[in-house]
C-alpha cells in the first residue's frame, strides 16, 4: 500500500490551494507566491528526508527562508498598503543572505533559518499591536477577524523555530533519529497553519471584541470628522458596500487612515467595524420593517455572512433578525 509522508500530502494541500486561487476572481499575487513557496518547501523536504534526494540539501534552507518574507508582503498588501519595489527589495535579503552562509557559513545555518522566521513573525504581531486590529485595506464587513488570522500566522512563524530547539535537545540526548522526525513535521505544520490560515478566514472564529481604551477626551475636530463621516454615509450610502475599507472611506474624506480610526474610537467607543456595522443594521432594520426577509435584509445592507449579520444584529438591536421579524407581525 502507497503511503505518503506528511510533508507530500501538505504540498499537495497547499498545491490545491494554490489552484482555488488561481481560479477565482480575485487572485492576489503575494499570496499566490506565499502558497507556491510553501508548497516548494513542503515538497523539498519530502523529497531530501523521505526520497533521499540529498542534491536538494543546500537549496532547502534558501527556500525555507523565502516564506517568512512573502509571508510580511502578502499581510502588508493585504492590509495596509500597495507593493512598493523600492522599499520592498530589501526583504530579498532574508534568502541572499541564507545563500550566502551555504556557500561559505555552513554552521551558522541553524542560527539563521529560525532567527528569519521570528524576525518576520515578531514584526507582524508588532504591526498588529501598533495599529490596533485595524487593517485600512481589509474589509470592515470582516470585522477583526483578518487582524486574528494575520496575528495567527505571525504566530506560526514563530513557533516554527521551536523545531531547532528540540533538534538540539535530540542531539544532546544521543536520539540522532529524531532531527528528521522533527523537520518533518514541524516545517510540515508550520507551512501548512501559515497557507490554510491565508486562504481560509471562516476557519477562525471572532471572539467579541472589547471597547477601546479611551486614553483622551475627543477633541472638537474629532467631532467634526464623525460628523463630515456621518454626512458622507448618509449620502452615498457606502456602508452598503461589503467591500468597503478603512482606506476608502479616510480618501474620501481626505484625512489620515489613523486620525479616522482614532476618531471613531474616540467619539463612538467603537472600533471601526463596529461603527459601520451599527449604519448597516440601521439599514436593515428599516428593509425588515419594509416587509423584506431576513436573507434580503442582510445582503442588502452590505453583509456576505449570516453569522456576522446575526450576531451584529443581536449586538445593537438586543435581538436577533426574526424576532424582529416577529414583533414586526405582532403590530400589524
Amino acid at each position: 500500500m502507497l503511503a505518503l509522508p506528511i510533508p507530500t500530502i501538505v504540498a499537495f494541500v497547499l498545491g490545491g490551494l494554490l489552484i482555488r486561487i488561481a481560479i477565482s476572481s480575485e487572485r492576489p499575487p503575494f499570496l499566490m507566491a506565499l502558497l507556491t513557496a510553501c508548497a516548494v518547501q513542503s515538497l523539498i523536504v519530502s523529497l531530501r528526508q523521505h526520497y533521499g534526494i540529498a542534491a536538494l540539501l543546500p537549496f532547502q534552507p534558501i527556500t525555507a527562508t523565502f516564506v517568512p518574507p512573502l509571508t510580511w508582503l502578502a499581510f502588508q498588501t493585504a492590509s495596509f498598503r500597495q507593493f512598493s519595489l523600492p522599499r520592498d527589495l530589501v526583504h530579498l535579503a532574508a534568502p541572499g543572505f541564507a545563500a550566502f552562509c551555504v556557500i561559505f557559513a555552513p554552521d551558522t545555518l541553524d542560527t539563521v533559518v529560525p532567527a528569519i522566521f521570528v524576525l518576520y513573525g515578531f514584526a507582524i504581531l508588532a504591526k498588529l499591536h501598533r495599529s490596533g486590529e485595524d487593517l485600512p485595506l481589509a474589509r470592515l464587513e470582516a470585522g477583526r477577524l483578518p487582524a486574528r488570522i494575520w496575528g495567527g500566522i505571525g504566530l506560526a512563524l514563530v513557533l516554527s523555530a521551536l523545531s531547532d530547539a528540540f533538534i538540539a535537545f535530540a542531539f544532546m540526548t544521543g536520539k540522532t533519529w529524531l532531527p528528521p522526525l522533527i523537520v518533518s513535521v514541524f516545517s510540515s505544520a508550520a507551512l501548512l497553519a501559515i497557507g490554510l490560515l491565508a486562504v481560509s478566514p471562516g476557519a477562525i472564529g471572532e471572539a467579541e471584541p472589547q471597547r477601546p481604551e479611551q486614553a483622551q477626551n475627543p477633541t472638537e475636530q474629532d467631532a467634526h470628522l464623525i460628523q463630515r463621516l456621518d454626512a458622507l454615509l448618509e449620502t452615498d450610502r457606502l456602508y452598503l458596500d461589503p467591500s468597503l475599507t478603512l482606506a476608502r472611506l479616510a480618501r474620501r474624506l481626505h484625512v489620515p487612515v489613523k486620525q479616522l480610526s482614532s476618531a471613531i474610537n474616540l467619539v463612538s467607543g467603537e472600533n471601526v467595524s463596529r461603527y459601520i456595522n451599527r449604519h448597516r443594521i440601521q439599514h436593515a432594520c428599516r428593509a425588515l420593517e419594509d416587509g423584506a426577509n431576513v436573507t434580503e435584509a442582510m445582503l442588502s445592507s452590505g453583509f456576505n455572512t449570516k453569522s456576522n449579520f446575526n450576531r451584529e444584529f443581536l449586538r445593537i438591536t438586543g435581538t436577533t433578525p426574526r424576532e424582529w421579524n416577529a414583533r414586526i407581525a405582532a403590530h400589524d
